[in-house]
């Protein structure tokens, strides 16, 4: 008999109740995960993860909106981009194409690490798409620091080359979680992160090295910002003044790490609801 690993549960629901569907557009296919129905949610991952972390929060919104969660371009099934380093305009552009191939014409849009690059430039070139934007533990990108872009860059396409992507995860796994996260937590991050594609990878660091959020601001769109407290990859403090140069709200995720969506999914269904409400009424939280 195989042994019962810790993620097990969350392997069983991943595809009955957090399926994948392929979507035909014109720079190729692109994956997404979906649940629910109702108003839309989109959910976009970091760096180093894939739509199904977002499976536990999924399940948590399903019964109230429709959630979508793509894997980026390059990752899982979704064809890289056509740039070799793409900006996050090049990864709005897809985005824009998924949500049309879906039929969403207004959603709110979660970016979570990296993610909130793209959804930063989706939000300023698309603001009558998105009626509200949440940033979740959102990296800045090193666009607008030249010396520390290039060290940046060097050490992560060094880490790839070196230790390969199932090295990486075993090793990095444990960085984007508080100290004394579950094994759950750790073993789901971990295998979010094994399945990264070297191509899409090595995209997704020139974004992240190549580009900065704050060249999407001003946004014209209502926006919240969130931050683990425990979070030492992008810290509550850089979160915080993210938030106030962007004019937007900022809450403290106590005890989260940096994965704050497989480490307290609860936390987060919470404040995505909350986003979800205020959208559909328009006030200010």
């Amino acid at each position: 008999m195989m042994p019962i690993t810790p993620i097990a549960p969350l392997l069983a629901q991943l595809d009955q109740r957090f399926g994948a569907r392929l979507l035909r557009l014109n720079q190729g296919q692109q994956a997404v995960r979906e649940a629910g129905s109702g108003e839309a949610i989109v959910l976009l991952h970091g760096i180093g993860s894939g739509a199904a972390s977002w499976l536990q929060v999924a399940l948590g919104l399903s019964e109230r909106a429709r959630v979508i969660a793509w894997d980026a371009p390059g990752y899982g099934q979704s064809a890289p981009l056509p740039n070799a380093a793409p900006s996050a305009c090049d990864y709005a552009g897809r985005l824009l194409q998924t949500l049309d191939a879906l039929g969403i014409a207004r959603c709110v849009l979660v970016g979570h690490s990296l993610g909130a690059l793209t959804a930063a430039a989706f939000a300023q070139a698309q603001p009558g798409r998105v009626s509200r934007l949440v940033l979740i533990s959102p990296a800045r990108g090193y666009g607008a620091q030249p010396d520390q872009r290039q060290a940046v860059r060097n050490k992560r396409l060094h880490s790839l080359e070196q230790l390969g992507i199932e090295q990486m995860a075993r090793e990095r796994s444990a960085h984007l979680l508080a100290p004394g996260a579950s094994i759950e937590a750790l073993a789901w991050v971990q295998w979010n992160m094994a399945r990264l594609l070297p191509q899409g990878y090595r995209q997704a660091i020139e974004l992240l090295c190549g580009d900065h959020l704050l060249r999407y601001a001003p946004l014209a769109v209502p926006c919240e910002v969130h931050g683990g407290s425990a979070d030492s990859i992008t810290r509550a403090d850089d979160c915080q003044a993210l938030a106030a140069a962007l004019g937007a709200p900022f809450t403290l995720i106590p005890g989260a790490g940096h994965a704050c969506a497989i480490e307290q999914p609860d936390t987060v269904t919470g404040l995505l609801a909350r986003a979800l409400d205020a959208s559909l009424t328009g006030s200010v939280l």
